[in-house]
């Protein structure tokens, strides 16, 4: 513990992160949590992090949001998930394209629109999604793609007759009693700030261009806790301990289909490329990244959910959390499993 708690001291020191806050969960019971360093906000003002301080997910939103919306539309409607997307959005173009592959990032789609879109241009978003060019036959390739998933919350929207992030607070967050995630969170200013645009630090504002163009979005958008995020991950580790998610389809998500990939979540297989928990984990481990600096790790063998949330990208794009997660989720899992 005493190295683990050196080396998150000593990001914050050398400012490699302004702030973290760590979440562990060991076997249904949280075993450590524990915040460092802190932020800046919109009005220039510094903040200590709490444990408490809600973060913006940026694309733990697929996992947190998109994912469960899915599941939920699959066991209470006619949505199925080999329908095409096409179904639910005629305008889209591409009439082969199914839930699943976008699920999968097995589209062929591109990873983002190009050019990349701006914060302060005007954009239809969602139009040009539905209308991007193919760079791969639909199902084929693994390619990780935001366009797939902002199209999954287009086609919630257009089942539900909901928004996503509406859709989601009423039917997962509440019953699921995450009472800190929202897409549109209230109390700013008690949000980890993220990135420096223009003349302030964006605070309680989606960090994501496309998102924030599209008010939110099924590929980024949700603001959480640590706490909420673990508890969250517990409800995929033990899908028997929820009424709001079929659990045999909760279980078929979280397992390995190809190239380290489940239904939206990483899932790690052994093989190739190491995933952002490390080589050490167990096969099965299952988790996602955002593009803020945040993380969800489960390893159900060893009944082990780590949430790592940071504010990283206040300092800039770029950084170091490549090489950060991978080697402090070693040092948790070691510590915790051994």
């Amino acid at each position: 513990m005493s190295e683990l708690e050196a080396y998150l001291n000593e990001l914050i020191a050398k400012k490699e992160l302004p702030g973290a806050v760590l979440h562990v969960q060991l076997k249904g019971s949280t075993v450590f949590h524990r915040a460092y360093g802190g932020f800046i906000d919109s009005n220039h003002y510094p903040h200590n992090m709490k444990t408490s301080t809600r973060f913006d997910l940026a694309s733990l939103t697929k996992v947190m949001a998109t994912l469960p919306s899915i599941l939920w539309l699959v066991d209470h409607t006619s949505v199925e998930l080999d329908h095409t997307i096409q179904t639910y959005i005629p305008e889209f173009k591409h009439s082969e394209i199914t839930i699943h592959q976008a699920l999968m990032h097995t589209t062929g789609l591109p990873a983002d629109l190009a050019p990349p879109v701006q914060r302060h241009e005007k954009r239809d978003v969602l139009n040009e999604v539905v209308n991007a060019a193919l760079i791969h036959e639909p199902g084929k390739i693994v390619k990780y793609s935001d366009l797939g998933m902002i199209l999954l919350g287009a086609v919630i929207k257009n089942v539900s007759g909901l928004p996503i992030s509406t859709f989601a607070e009423r039917t997962l967050y509440k019953p699921l009693g995450l009472t800190q995630t929202s897409f549109h969170p209230d109390q700013p200013l008690q949000i980890a700030s993220t990135e420096w645009t223009k003349d302030r630090y964006l605070q309680g504002e989606v960090h994501d261009e496309k998102a924030f163009h599209l008010g939110g979005s099924g590929s980024a958008g949700l603001f959480s806790t640590a706490s909420d995020v673990g508890k969250f991950g517990s409800y995929f580790l033990y899908p028997e301990t929820q009424m709001v998610l079929s659990q045999s389809l909760m279980r078929k998500a979280r397992n390995h289909v190809a190239e380290n990939r489940g239904l939206a979540f990483e899932v790690w297989s052994g093989k190739g490329a190491t995933l952002s928990c490390g080589r050490g984990w167990s096969e099965g481990s299952f988790g996602h990244t955002g593009f803020t600096g945040t993380s969800l790790w489960i390893d159900p063998r060893e009944e082990l959910i780590v949430t790592f949330l940071t504010n990283v990208v206040q300092y800039g794009r770029k950084h170091n959390m490549k090489h950060i997660r991978p080697y402090l989720h070693s040092l948790i899992h070691a510590y915790f499993t051994n």
